[in-house]
């Protein structure tokens, strides 16, 4: 093969490595400080317009385009290789992390930006410019493609985001390295000595640094979190840490709490009990999300309970409820119970592929900090469920918190009134969520809130049902948006709620 083949084959292994780094950064910034919208918005925005200026500094470079191309194809790699640990680690040490992400993006797209006019001026004797053009923007455009199908269907759960941004590097380091001896006739020999040697020293530092990735990944997270890191996967829709202290353990996606096992027996209790009460002997349920089986936990101890379906998006967190010791005996090994079915499957679209009706159903996603499960949320996904309710089921939900989020929990309820069903809000404090937590009870048909709790249950009796459906001034009712599949008004109530919590 030919040296320009192959110099074309570079412009799509550095577009494949630029898109690569942007992603891993705008992953990276929604993972540590949430508003997942936002942060990739600006990531993208950033990195953008960092390509322009590194086109437009490539003019003040007048000659010696080969030596150039390769010093900044080292430069990308060492950059963009090391992006991931240095922002995880920056993230927990500096007070204005914001600065070394928008930084690091803005650095990596300038040197992406230079790459391709000295790879076009390389090429531009040995070809039309017509040709030159349109062939090296076609391979730049196929290797962005080539980079935003592999980083969410391979690289982040088979690599993870540490090691995406290493290995990525090192490819960028073997172009850098490989060029100097595919553009050695435009280099001086001293010079090319020089670069090989910067160019090995690269690839050894990244080496390393693939090596200890698990070592590095595991430091960052151990500054995110306050409690030690005992279990971390990234599966193909999240990251999953479970941390322990000498009194609890706490389960967390994509950063974010799920629960702790001090005070879990509140937040499920409360989910489940009020539902299953109002229900009257219910037989059958459906478990939306929920798959720590701590929610199932609850559902097991009525007795009228014959079959439980689990539907939950992620094998590997059912996995983990099934098998993960600690969880197992936290949820008295519910996901093991022969009245127990699992299926691992986007709620929208088994709701929308099944045509069982349930006599209680409990839906426990995350909170809509993206859209993807934002349109869990919306009228859309609530008409599916009113599909699946029998004529006195009871549905449950957990609608995040109406003290910190009170436009987002209301919006739940109001878009969930929109799709027909009857609604009674309710809350509990749950001190590990720093607060009160919101929850929504709701029939096909007009209903009056229970007034009887299970007994022997540790936190929830009759005196604390009735009060939880009554709300403070501070948590009262809100007019909102409907949250439709349309609009999504619900992530951006949420993002701008909970962004004045945590910054």
């Amino acid at each position: 093969m030919g040296r320009t083949p192959l110099l074309f084959l570079n412009v799509l292994i550095i577009a494949t490595c630029g898109l690569v780094y942007e992603l891993v950064a705008g992953t990276l910034a929604s993972y540590v400080l949430g508003d997942s919208v936002t942060q990739f918005s600006i990531c993208i925005g950033v990195y953008l317009s960092a390509l322009g200026v590194g086109a437009w500094l490539s003019g003040y470079i007048s000659r010696g385009a080969e030596r150039a191309f390769v010093e900044v194809e080292l430069g990308v790699a060492l950059l963009g290789g090391l992006s991931a640990p240095l922002l995880f680690l920056s993230f927990a040490r500096l007070d204005h992390f914001q600065l070394v992400l928008y930084g690091t993006v803005f650095g990596i797209g300038t040197l992406v930006g230079l790459e391709l006019p000295l790879l076009m001026r390389i090429l531009k004797n040995r070809m039309d410019f017509k040709d030159l053009v349109s062939r090296v923007l076609t391979f730049d455009y196929i290797g962005a493609l080539v980079g935003s199908l592999m980083f969410p269907l391979f690289l982040v759960p088979r690599l993870g985001l540490v090691r995406t941004s290493l290995a990525f590097g090192l490819l960028n380091a073997l172009v850098g390295l490989w060029g100097t001896w595919l553009l050695a006739d435009g280099i001086s020999p001293a010079k090319v000595i020089g670069l090989r040697i910067r160019g090995f020293v690269v690839l050894l530092l990244l080496t390393a640094g693939l090596i200890k990735a698990g070592s590095l990944t595991r430091l960052a997270e151990e500054d995110l979190f306050p409690d030690n890191v005992v279990f971390a996967k990234t599966t193909h829709y999240q990251r999953i840490v479970v941390t322990q202290s000498h009194h609890d353990f706490s389960l967390f996606l994509n950063g974010n709490l799920q629960f702790s096992s001090t005070d879990e027996h509140r937040y499920h209790e409360a989910l489940v009990h009020p539902a299953a009460m109002l229900a009257a002997q219910p037989r059958t349920a459906l478990v939306l999300g929920g798959g720590d089986g701590l929610g199932t936990r609850e559902l097991l101890k009525h007795d009228s309970i014959e079959q439980v379906t689990l539907v939950d998006l992620d094998p590997e967190m059912t996995d983990l409820g099934s098998k993960f010791a600690p969880l197992v005996e936290l949820n008295h090994g519910a996901l093991l119970d022969d009245r127990v079915e699992i299926v691992n499957q986007d709620a929208m679209i088994w709701l929308q592929e099944n045509e069982r009706l349930f006599d209680l159903v409990i839906i426990d996603f995350p909170d809509p900090n993206n859209f993807a499960l934002g349109k869990l949320y919306t009228r859309r996904f609530y008409r599916l469920l009113a599909n699946h309710m029998a004529p006195d089921a009871v549905a449950a939900v957990q609608c995040t918190s109406p003290f910190h989020a009170r436009k987002s929990y209301w919006c739940v309820i109001n878009t969930m009134r929109a799709a027909g069903l009857h609604v009674h809000g309710y809350h509990c404090p749950v001190p590990s969520f720093r607060g009160p937590w919101g929850y929504a009870l709701a029939m096909r048909s007009e209903f009056e809130p229970p007034t009887r709790a299970p007994a022997d249950l540790r936190f929830l009796n009759d005196n604390l049902l009735s009060a939880m459906f009554v709300f403070p001034n501070d948590m009262a009712h809100l007019d909102t948006e409907v949250n439709r599949l349309d609009n999504q008004m619900l992530v951006r109530y949420y993002d701008q709620e909970w962004r004045r919590w945590v910054e």
